[in-house]
């Protein structure tokens, strides 16, 4: 297989990491894959989650464990916020719409990232910070 290019969106929350709970939170409430009752982290504690994000994935905030800090290098399994560098290349005044986010996703600007591993970035309605992007690309 060669891995899913996915892309969405989750809630605003000041904290990166605390927005990205909320939106896990959100999506597990809408599909468990299989896994009922559980929260991420006792997730990715199972050997079993582990093999299903590694076979297939669930093209979501769910096929990851953490978020990195910005200027941190990828990592399997893991979030990382654009650096100022990267939002800019494509978003010039630094507070991208929804709408020119979903316009650059998957050009040389804005390309997605490798296998198992995830990019976001705060995304701006009327000049305020509105919903986080994600995206990114499964591992299988």
């Amino acid at each position: 297989m060669g891995g899913h290019e996915w892309a969405g969106t989750g809630p605003y929350r000041p904290d990166l990491a605390a927005a990205l709970r909320r939106a896990q939170e959100l999506e597990l409430a809408k599909d468990d894959h299989g896994f009922p009752g559980r929260d991420i982290s006792d997730l990715w504690g199972d050997a079993d989650w582990r093999e299903f994000i590694l076979t297939g994935g669930t093209a979501t905030v769910l096929d990851f464990y953490a978020l990195l800090d910005a200027g941190a290098d990828d990592d399997f399994a893991m979030v990382r916020p654009l650096t100022d560098h990267e939002l800019r290349r494509w978003a010039p005044d630094g507070r991208p719409t929804r709408a020119r986010w979903e316009a650059a996703l998957g050009t040389a600007a804005l390309p997605f990232p490798g296998r198992g591993i995830g990019h976001c970035t705060v995304l701006y309605h009327d000049g305020e910070p509105a919903e986080v992007g994600y995206w990114g690309c499964t591992a299988d």
